[in-house]
């Protein structure tokens, strides 16, 4: 599946509440899925953690939706022509630089 198709899917599932809630209902959301990944990743099977992956990327997709923003094209426009900060595809960034 393509983010494009992602955000089409969450969009299609549940493009009434998410426009109801707005922005900032959602990144709430979002923060808490963030919240669970984190305790996924410290304590949960491979196939739970996954989900919460799925969950963090789902409420992504949807925030994006009720922004107006298509995350392709925001993925294309950041990192399209190599890392933010070096601009190179293979990050040539130190490693005490955020990349």
């Amino acid at each position: 599946m393509t983010l494009d198709e992602l955000q089409e899917l969450i969009s299609r599932m549940y493009s009434r509440k998410d426009q109801a809630r707005g922005v900032e209902g959602t990144f709430m959301w979002l923060m808490e899925e963030v919240g669970e990944l984190a305790a996924a990743l410290r304590e949960s099977s491979k196939e739970d953690t996954a989900k919460e992956f799925a969950d963090v990327l789902a409420w992504l997709a949807t925030i994006a939706n009720v922004a107006g923003i298509n995350l392709t094209e925001a993925v294309r426009l950041k990192y399209g022509h190599g890392g933010p900060g070096c601009h190179q595809m293979i990050c040539v960034c130190a490693d005490t630089e955020k990349p």
